[in-house]
């Protein structure tokens, strides 16, 4: 199965101070806290709202908890929402809340996040920063509510070549990955495994610290003892630092773990 991306605003030099912390408590698992910090200026700026937004929606995929929440904040989102950037973009986090509700098993949401996705790729022009995540989230549905891994190959190889593009770094991190668990599922072991440690290699120097116990285990998947061994250890002290999350990651961990793709 796979999770969420979404931009990794505050992880440059450049960034200003609010972003960074931002940027800080999200990528150690504290996305109410960041979530918080954004607040003030949520109340009448989209772009904000629409941060505010990711955090939450990342916080459920990642906790199983916290749906009330976002799904109040995107309300706010799709209030400011003024041009059709900030609508299609909007449309996107529908269509990723919903998403990650149906694959959660919390509620069957399906055709909901379809209809979101449909609205945002109808909005959001193709060259846009915002397409490559909505493509990204095209192949999430495809690979894991409609059971299409072609398509999915197609909409991550998108999402990989626009987040290039425009530099989305932690973008690329998901595409990487997702694109090595369709060759891991292929049984192209040597390229599940560049692709996993690319993800890993990124999300290291990003220093996106939950999102890099997930990468680890991801590659042990494709690699060979002692190193697959090795690889799973070190995820699992670093699952247990940030308190078990991602939540779903125990299963994966466990003796008898497999080898999805969250």
């Amino acid at each position: 199965m796979a999770h969420t991306a979404m931009s990794g605003i505050g992880t440059t030099a450049g960034d200003d101070p609010l972003q960074t912390a931002v940027w800080r408590l999200r990528s150690r698992a504290c996305w109410t806290d960041a979530a918080a910090l954004l607040e003030p200026h949520a109340a009448d700026d989209a772009h904000v709202a629409l941060q505010r937004v990711a955090l939450l929606v990342e916080q459920c995929l990642y906790t199983e908890q916290g749906w009330a929440e976002a799904e109040d904040a995107l309300r706010t989102a799709e209030a400011l929402a003024r041009d059709d950037d900030e609508r299609g973009a909007a449309a996107c986090e529908r269509g990723h809340l919903a998403y990650a509700a149906t694959l959660l098993g919390v509620r069957d949401r399906a055709d909901e996040a379809r209809a979101a996705l449909g609205r945002a790729a109808a909005l959001i022009a193709p060259g846009a920063p915002t397409r490559a995540l909505l493509d990204f989230r095209r192949g999430l549905i495809a690979e894991n509510l409609a059971g299409s891994p072609q398509a999915a190959r197609a909409a991550y190889r998108r999402a990989h070549a626009g987040a290039t593009a425009h530099g989305d770094t932690l973008l690329l991190s998901f595409t990487w990955r997702h694109l090595a668990g369709l060759a891991l599922r292929e049984g192209e072991l040597a390229e599940a495994r560049h692709g996993f440690a690319e993800s890993l290699r990124i999300r290291e120097e990003l220093g996106y610290l939950v999102g890099t116990a997930p990468a680890l285990a991801s590659l042990a998947d494709a690699e060979s003892e002692p190193e697959a061994s090795r690889l799973r250890a070190e995820a699992k002290r670093l699952f247990r630092l940030l308190g078990g999350v991602p939540t779903w990651l125990a299963a994966k961990l466990s003796p008898s773990g497999g080898t999805s793709q969250r």
